[in-house]
């Protein structure tokens, strides 16, 4: 039998590490696939999570995905010389000071070293004050919202407050720079050798999410109210351009230098870049009334809905991080919701697990990692005995902030309800339960704006990886919660865009159908535990509230 001649390579540039695949393009079979952490952040390196900074070199993307790519290619030269088209997916916001060329400061030996010359990551939150300054200058502006279809407030995770920050923190840093470009902009044009800022083709996605782009006032914020932030952003906001492309559109083609470099064809087709989440939404099955729920470091939570008939105003979803047309699917609006941490809150309660192994000396470094690994595997086995009560512990999911409803990156986590009989495993059940409750608020967030969810699609590591965790979330949502069947949706979508790109399907949904991942396992919703959720999930609501007042008066006394 004649083997295929049509494959598409997919990446997915996550939080630790990219992962890449070569889809069939007739079938969806995942033929190869390969995941390369970044060395430089598994070390550590750049960051200060006490102080909230994340940063990322750009070597550690460029270096992990050359590694990843040359081993699948020289793995089977067949299936790599039939590579038809590429897409890629980043995390988001994650973006960096850039020169005119759109390459990243960190790239020039100068600022190698120099953490706000490099990716300010999508967790990074140092610009939490500059996220206040934008919120603060919309209350005597008398021009746009341009939050409107941001939520009622601008994040300390997005664009512009990331720029004002690296403004303010390294002014004569940012004199180098000629723009600021999102990792899913500047990927696809480093491999088409697109070297020109004005002619770097900008993700809708990532400017109708993250930087206030919107048709209706003709792009981006206008620069009467950027300089009423900064009159710096206006020379920023001029590099971007007014026009933006949704990721079925070709960024570029393959340049022949790093066709060589990743052993691939010359001159194939390069999507335009969006962000992880969204692709993995359409890796899993987005469609109408289908929520995507990818769990990871963090959670995004996708929908798609109809765009407003001719001549009808488009509905706005309150307290949605963002609504933006053609971001998940062309032609359907996009909606993003989400929580600042998910599997972070769990690496958090198992680095405190760890903390005597890793401190005191009591074990040697040869049995660290083995005895670290085994702490989540024993902690989930005693945790899923525990019969949850309306008296057992409570904890609160904002640990990284709140995403949504109405973003805050000021708010912290909480823990509370416990006893002298309260154990590790119980306090980890209630932080599962908290990330669960938090899901809950999202759905009671679509339905207060009149939006049906008939089927909740989980993907991404915690999904296939805790039983548990995806139990909770059904009984705490009162919902069936169905897994893919692979781990590796957002490059899947990637994939599927790239097959669009390659003009093998005339649409996503086309392409969809063929290749997104299927469904492995349904977890259903047990009703007595619902009920005694119901009744915790009312106490979460009252922590949050008093969390909510606990901050207000830390900062005022701050202040």
């Amino acid at each position: 039998m004649d083997r295929n001649q049509h494959y598409v390579l997919g990446a997915d540039f996550g939080t630790d590490s990219v992962r890449v695949v070569i889809v069939d393009a007739f079938d969806g079979n995942l033929v190869l696939s390969r995941t390369e952490t970044y060395s430089r952040w598994a070390d550590g390196a750049y960051c200060d999570p006490i102080h909230n900074q994340f940063r990322q070199h750009p070597l550690d993307y460029i270096e992990s995905f050359r590694k990843a790519v040359r081993t699948l290619t020289s793995t089977d030269a067949y299936v790599a010389s039939h590579i038809k088209a590429i897409g890629v997916d980043t995390t988001g916001s994650t973006c960096a000071l850039c020169f005119a060329n759109g390459s990243p400061l960190a790239l020039d030996s100068r600022f190698a070293n120099d953490p706000d010359a490099m990716f300010f990551l999508w967790k990074d939150h140092t610009a939490v004050d500059e996220a206040e300054q934008i919120n603060r200058a919309f209350s005597a502006w008398n021009g746009p919202d341009y939050r409107t279809y941001s939520g009622t407030l601008y994040s300390s995770e997005w664009y512009w407050a990331k720029l004002l920050h690296v403004l303010h923190h390294s002014p004569s840093l940012a004199c180098e720079a000629a723009g600021f470009i999102e990792h899913c902009d500047w990927f696809p044009a480093l491999l088409t050798n697109t070297n020109r800022l004005e002619s770097i083709k900008r993700s809708r996605c990532a400017a109708g999410h993250k930087a206030m782009w919107h048709q209706t006032w003709g792009g981006y914020p206008s620069n009467q109210f950027l300089s009423q932030l900064d009159t710096r952003l206006v020379r920023f906001s001029q590099s971007l351009g007014t026009e933006t492309y949704t990721a079925d559109q070709v960024a570029g083609l393959l340049d022949a230098r790093w066709a060589a470099q990743l052993g691939l064809p010359n001159r194939i087709p390069v999507c335009v870049g969006a962000f992880d989440a969204h692709f993995g939404a359409v890796g899993g099955g987005v469609a109408q009334h289908v929520l995507v729920k990818n769990i990871g470091t963090s959670t995004v939570d996708i929908i798609v809905g109809p765009k407003p008939e001719r001549g009808q105003q488009e509905k706005i979803v309150s307290g949605f991080v963002g609504q933006v047309d053609g971001s998940v699917i062309p032609g359907f609006i996009g909606y993003e919701g989400g929580q600042s941490a998910f599997g972070d809150y769990i690496a958090w309660w198992r680095n405190m697990m760890a903390w005597p192994l890793t401190n005191l000396g009591i074990i040697e470094n040869s049995c660290m990692n083995q005895a670290i690994d085994r702490i989540l595997p024993e902690l989930e086995k005693q945790a899923s005995i525990i019969s949850t009560t309306p008296d057992s512990p409570l904890a609160l999911d904002w640990i990284n902030g709140r995403r949504m409803p109405s973003a805050d990156q000021r708010l912290r986590g909480a823990l509370t309800g416990f006893s002298l009989g309260t154990d590790a495993a119980a306090v980890y059940r209630a932080i599962l339960e908290s990330t669960a409750f938090g899901a809950r608020s999202i759905l009671d967030c679509l339905s207060r704006n009149g939006i049906t969810i008939e089927k909740i699609i989980a993907v991404g590591g915690v999904a296939r990886k805790s039983s548990l965790a995806m139990q909770i979330l059904s009984d705490v949502t009162g919902s069936e919660i169905h897994i893919t069947d692979s781990e590796q949706t957002c490059a899947i979508g990637a994939a599927i865009y790239a097959s669009v790109a390659a003009r093998l399907y005339p649409h996503v949904i086309d392409a969809q159908r063929v290749l997104r991942a299927g469904i492995s396992r349904i977890y259903t919703p047990q009703q007595q535990r619902t009920l005694v959720y119901d009744s915790l999930y009312e106490q979460y609501q009252r922590l949050g509230s008093f969390e909510e007042t606990l901050r207000a008066i830390a900062l005022r006394t701050h202040t």
